[in-house]
């Protein structure tokens, strides 16, 4: 087995093997544990680096291993793969950086940190994923290793909140296997293919393709909280502020997002979902859930809960740009896979720094913190001004281009959800904006921890600067080579090639 066939098995197992000796780590053993988590996000970031270069030289990684004469479980490396392993590499190194800082002082660090890590293996085998059956195995790995993140506080609301989202997402998971075995008994192993494949499968099989294709976003739109399936995340916002990020920029909303890009491009092709019809409604349900998301941000008073919301109605974004079945709205779709992923992770640090350093988890209670905490309220400013699509942040470029999308297809409507969507986030973001800098405080915070010469804690502090500035990079050198916006286009080149 060469290098070629390596690579994306050293990739999982870059944070699958920490993952499995933290679990045979003591709780004391805090430096080891630390060097594992590090050093297994840093040798990641280097083998992703390594591909990143080899795919856009049209280099090929492939592993497969047969389970029967016709299935395998496969990985391989294509661009879209890459942008969203290149996602969860960099953003899973962050997130080790807070989540270090965060439970400095908490018990069960090294339960945390084992699950935590073999819940990036499990997105990064989503990523590389060369087939569906592959997919749906890594998927329902992500759900088992994810619920432990979920429940750590061991809280009864935390308990509730983990029952719901193991009740929500392993039914999806039921769905989707349906699918798959549908699907599989009457084309045979289903392959991730550029451009789709089923159009070739015969037209006696239209009808039964439209259920199937429905029963597939029903199993992914539950993780990536399409309206009515969302109602696990709002409840899932009872873990500890890193699983938060975790599960809304990286993780588990993000793999249902892309599992949806990946039925409508690289399973049913784009041409042949518009053909069967099935586009149309895809778009209108990811349009209803921008827009309810939204609206139900608004009455939030719970920090959290309000950005559960937001990311809710963000996510949607992608799924919207892929149904309207046109190359500039899929770039912008697919770009705001990354651009998302800074904004939310962002305002999720801030967020945790917020309820760590001074015990503030209400929006109510945000008057004037930005004289208190100013380098993480100005991370959070930058994200939500991301999100609402202020120029020149990663926010606008995705919209932008989804509006362009959008009209270049005919598709009119589009913009006015946009529209809508953005004057919603800036009733929802812009009052908190306004009052931690403009508003003065109302007395004592409750409770204020001191962490030395900074603000917070330097680990809590470094990942939410880093990532805010990056929100701004993204956008300000969209187009230079190798940014996510020049990515984007070099897979909706690849997908729309005659």
């Amino acid at each position: 087995m060469n290098l070629d066939h390596l690579l994306p098995l050293l990739v999982i197992a870059s944070s699958l093997i920490p993952g499995l000796v933290i679990f045979a780590l003591g709780e004391e053993r805090r430096r080891a544990r630390t060097i594992l988590n590090l050093g297994g996000a840093s040798v990641k970031l280097l083998l992703v680096a390594m591909m990143l270069w080899g795919v856009s030289q049209n280099h090929v990684y492939v592993v497969r291993f047969p389970i029967t004469q016709s299935i395998d479980f496969a990985l391989h490396a294509d661009p879209f793969s890459l942008l969203f392993l290149t996602l969860s590499a960099v953003l899973w190194f962050l997130t080790t950086i807070y989540a270090i800082g965060y439970l400095e002082y908490s018990p069960h660090r090294g339960r945390f940190f084992g699950f935590f890590s073999l819940c990036v293996a499990a997105t990064s085998g989503v990523a590389l994923s060369a087939n569906l059956l592959t997919f749906l195995v890594f998927y329902e790995m992500l759900t088992l290793t994810t619920y432990p993140l979920v429940v750590h506080r061991g809280t009864p609301e935390s308990i509730r909140g983990g029952r719901i989202y193991l009740a929500y997402t392993v039914s999806g998971g039921a769905v989707l296997l349906l699918a798959m075995v549908w699907l599989q008994s009457i084309v045979g192993p289903v392959e991730f293919v550029v451009g789709g494949f089923l159009e070739s499968a015969g037209h006696e099989y239209r009808n039964t393709f439209r259920w199937i294709f429905a029963l597939l976003i029903l199993g992914f739109g539950v993780k990536a909280a399409l309206v009515p399936l969302h109602g696990w995340l709002p409840e899932a916002m009872v873990a500890p502020a890193p699983v938060s990020a975790l599960l809304h920029a990286v993780a588990v909303v993000k793999a249902g997002a892309f599992g949806i890009v990946r039925v409508v491009y690289d399973v049913f092709g784009v041409g042949f979902s518009a053909e069967l019809g099935v586009a149309t409604p895809l778009a209108i349900v990811a349009a209803v859930t921008i827009l309810y998301g939204s609206i139900r941000a608004v009455y939030q008073d719970d920090l959290k809960r309000r950005l559960a919301y937001s990311t809710i109605s963000q996510v949607s974004y992608i799924a919207l740009g892929t149904a309207i079945a046109g190359p500039i709205a899929t770039v912008g779709g697919i770009v705001h896979l990354v651009h998302q992923g800074l904004m939310k992770i962002t305002l999720f640090f801030a967020a945790g720094n917020l309820a760590e350093t001074l015990g503030i988890h209400k929006v109510s209670q945000l008057n004037g913190v930005g004289r208190r905490m100013p380098w993480t309220m100005a991370a959070f400013t930058i994200a939500a001004l991301g999100m609402i699509g202020v120029p020149p942040m990663a926010g606008f470029v995705s919209k932008w281009l989804l509006g362009s999308g959008a009209i270049a297809a005919g598709q009119w409507w589009v913009v006015g959800v946009l529209a809508g969507s953005t004057v919603l986030n800036a009733i929802y973001f812009l009052p908190i904006v306004y009052a931690t800098w403009f508003k003065p405080p109302d007395g004592p915070w409750p409770h204020d921890h001191e962490r030395g010469r900074f603000e917070t804690h330097l680990w809590l502090l470094v990942p939410p600067v880093f990532t805010a500035i990056s929100v701004v990079l993204v956008g300000l050198l969209a187009s230079i080579p190798f940014s996510p916006l020049d990515w984007a286009r070099l897979i909706v080149e690849r997908e729309y090639r005659p």
